[in-house]
């Protein structure tokens, strides 16, 4: 028997079908409505204190993936730590470092081939969903160092409240 799984919503389909809302309401589907938004594929902009884990900007699908979710839970139990340590109750990735990521995982993408074919790691196995790369094919390392450099800036490019 073959079996072709070819109708499965990869990296966004699973998080817009539960309809999260973030600050003031906005549905995750309507920040989404372009394609996928994150900062490091750890946060979205406008949704306080949710994380994702090997969500859309991380190398996720594109590495060894219980190594991708292990540095991200570390990752996010460290900024946990970190806040209660603080006192903080509130983190939330801010729209300028969303944008900045957003537009270094599509200038990663363009030096492969990644984009230019009909996948799924561009959604294009869905009808009407925007064609966007959505893993970040700078690899594991770089992205690694790149979190690891965020958290020793004081989690730079994120707003930690009380």
């Amino acid at each position: 028997m073959l079996v072709f799984a070819t109708g499965f919503d990869a990296m966004t389909g699973s998080l817009l079908k539960i309809d999260i809302q973030g600050a003031g309401g906005r549905r995750l589907s309507d920040a989404w409505a372009d394609g996928p938004r994150t900062y490091l594929g750890l946060q979205v902009a406008g949704f306080p204190n949710m994380f994702t884990i090997t969500g859309p900007g991380s190398p996720s699908v594109l590495t060894n993936m219980p190594v991708a979710i292990e540095q991200h839970v570390n990752w996010i139990a460290e900024c946990i730590e970190h806040m209660r340590q603080e006192g903080l109750t509130r983190v939330e990735a801010t729209e300028e470092a969303q944008d900045e990521w957003v537009q270094h995982v599509a200038e990663v993408a363009e030096l492969s081939l990644m984009g230019k074919g009909d996948s799924w790691y561009v959604g294009a196995n869905i009808p009407g969903k925007p064609r966007v790369v959505m893993p970040y094919a700078g690899g594991q390392p770089m992205y690694k160092a790149r979190c690891e450099a965020v958290r020793d800036k004081g989690y730079e490019g994120f707003v930690l409240t009380g």
